[in-house]
């Protein structure tokens, strides 16, 4: 093979685009790792509510600035996605919904289903 040969060696990102199937393995990856850090965050909280009033009002001071709701809200939407997400794979493990069309209207299902969660929790909270 010469150097002066211009194709490409295999597509790339910038060549290929993933399919809605693609983007969804990966985002619920990514919500996996964001729920681990929740879990941090948790722990973290807990131990500020067990160390005192004053750890606790330096806490309830980041929860609510708007860093904190954006972060709690993120953790929210990470949860429904993961959880709906994860129901799906269980009809993939029976067999269900395993074709094309089937895969993708379940995946904007799960998609609708946990935006509508994540904003119907944060009306009623």
């Amino acid at each position: 093979m010469s150097w002066d040969d211009k194709r490409p060696m295999s597509p790339h990102l910038q060549v290929y685009k993933l399919p809605l199937t693609a983007k969804l393995s990966i985002l619920h990856r990514a919500t996996g790792a964001v729920l681990f850090m929740g879990l941090l965050l948790m722990v973290w909280v807990l131990a500020a509510g067990a160390s005192g009033a004053t750890t606790w009002q330096s806490m309830h001071g980041f929860l609510s600035s708007w860093f904190g709701k954006l972060t709690l809200f993120g953790f929210t939407f990470s949860l429904y996605y993961h959880f709906c997400n994860g129901i799906r794979h269980l009809f993939w493990d029976i067999g269900k919904g395993l074709d094309l069309e089937g895969a993708h209207k379940s995946g904007i299902a799960v998609i609708a289903a946990a935006i509508i969660l994540t904003v119907l929790t944060w009306l009623i909270t």
